[in-house]
C-alpha cells in the first residue's frame, strides 16, 4: 500500500475510464490521478501542491513528494524498483509539460500548467512565511546550495532557511546517514528540498522520508535555476513543452540520452495506454433520524357530576319519616 492519505479507487468507475490499454490499479490523491509508464501522477495544480505541503507540515510524519517528467517515467518504465519507489510517494506532481498534455487528454481539464520545480520552491517559500514554514536545502554543490539560500531570502524576504547542506558525490555511509538524520532533526525543518538529480533524489526521498520524519521534495535542477548557476529556457519555450530542446542545446553531452532516448521511451509508454483514476468522494453521512412524533394531546376533561336535590331520593324519604 502506498504511503500517504490516498483515497481508494471505485472499481465501477475505473473500468471505463481508460485512455488506451489498461495499465493496472491506481492509488490516487483527492483530485484524482492517472498512471502512465507504470507511474501514478496526481492531478494537482501548483496552488494545490503548495496547500498540500502546508497540510503535510501540520501533521507529524514523513512525506515523499516527487516531481515527475518524461525522464522520470522513462526510467520507471525500464526499472520496476524505481517505479515502486515513485509510486510510494505521498504526492507525485506533473513537472513536465508532456505530462500536463497527457492529464488533459485523460480528462483532467484543470491541469493547464505544469508544477515546475522552481515555481513550486518559490511559491512555497513565499506562502510559507505566513505559516512560519522552515526550509532545509539539501543537494547540488556547496556554492550552488549557498547561492540558493541567498536567492531565496532575496525573492521571499523573511523566509526561514533552517539549514543548507551539500552532500558528497557518492553514497553516504551508515554513519553519515545517521549524522544527517541528527542534523535535520536538530534543525526542525518542515520541508527538505532535495536537489540530487533523477533518479538519485527520488530514491533518497523514498528512503529517508520516515527516517527524517518531515516532508522531502525532490526538485532536481530547481537548485541550479533559482541560484542562477544555469540558464532557464525562455518562458514561451517552457510553456510550450520545448524546454528539453533548450537544455539539450546547452548541455548536449550530459543530456542527449535523457532527451533523445528518454523521450522515445516515454512516448512508447503513452502509446501503450494511460489509466485514469477518479477520486472517490468520501461516503455521505447517514441521514439524520426522523423527528420524534409529537406527544398525543391530553384527553378532554370529564364533565362535572350533576348535584342531587335536597329531600329527594329513597334515602331522604326514609330519614325524614317519623317513627
Amino acid at each position: 500500500m502506498d504511503h500517504g492519505e490516498h483515497l481508494g479507487v471505485d472499481p465501477s468507475n475505473r473500468v471505463g475510464e481508460h485512455v488506451g490499454e489498461h495499465a493496472g490499479a491506481c492509488h490516487l490523491a483527492a483530485r484524482g490521478a492517472f498512471r502512465c509508464c507504470g507511474v501514478r501522477v496526481d492531478a494537482v495544480t501548483l496552488e494545490e501542491a503548495v496547500d498540500r505541503l502546508r497540510a503535510f507540515s501540520r501533521n507529524a510524519g514523513g512525506r515523499a513528494v516527487h516531481l515527475c517528467n518524461a525522464w522520470t517515467l522513462a526510467l520507471a518504465r525500464r526499472d520496476p524498483a524505481f517505479a515502486d519507489a515513485v509510486n510510494r510517494g505521498d504526492l507525485n506532481l506533473a513537472d513536465g509539460a508532456p505530462l500536463t498534455w497527457v492529464s488533459r487528454r485523460a480528462g483532467f481539464g484543470h491541469m493547464r500548467r505544469r508544477v515546475y520545480g522552481p515555481d513550486l520552491v518559490l511559491a512555497t517559500a513565499r506562502a510559507g512565511r505566513d505559516w512560519s514554514l522552515r526550509h532545509y536545502l539539501y543537494g547540488s554543490t556547496t556554492e550552488v546550495a549557498a547561492a540558493l539560500a541567498r536567492r531565496l531570502t532575496e525573492l521571499a524576504p523573511g523566509v526561514e532557511v533552517a539549514g543548507v547542506e551539500s552532500p558528497p558525490f557518492r553514497p553516504l555511509s551508515r554513519r553519515e546517514e545517521a549524522e544527517l538524520a541528527k542534523r535535520v532533526r536538530r534543525a526542525r525543518p518542515d520541508v527538505v528540498w532535495v536537489g540530487l538529480g533523477t533518479p538519485l533524489q527520488d530514491l533518497f526521498v523514498d528512503r529517508f522520508r520516515d527516517r527524517l520524519g518531515v516532508t522531502l521534495v525532490a526538485v532536481g535542477a530547481a537548485f541550479d535555476f533559482i541560484a542562477g548557476a544555469k540558464r532557464q529556457a525562455p518562458r514561451w519555450m517552457r510553456d510550450h513543452g520545448l524546454e528539453w530542446a533548450f537544455r539539450l542545446g546547452a548541455e548536449p553531452r550530459r543530456l542527449w540520452r535523457r532527451y533523445l532516448i528518454g523521450n522515445l521511451v516515454f512516448m512508447a509508454g503513452v502509446a501503450r495506454g494511460v489509466e485514469v483514476c477518479r477520486a472517490v468522494p468520501p461516503p455521505s453521512p447517514p441521514p439524520p433520524p426522523p423527528p420524534a412524533p409529537p406527544p398525543p394531546p391530553p384527553p378532554p376533561p370529564l364533565p362535572p357530576a350533576a348535584p342531587h336535590a335536597a329531600g329527594t331520593g329513597a334515602g331522604a324519604g326514609v330519614m325524614g319519616r317519623r317513627p
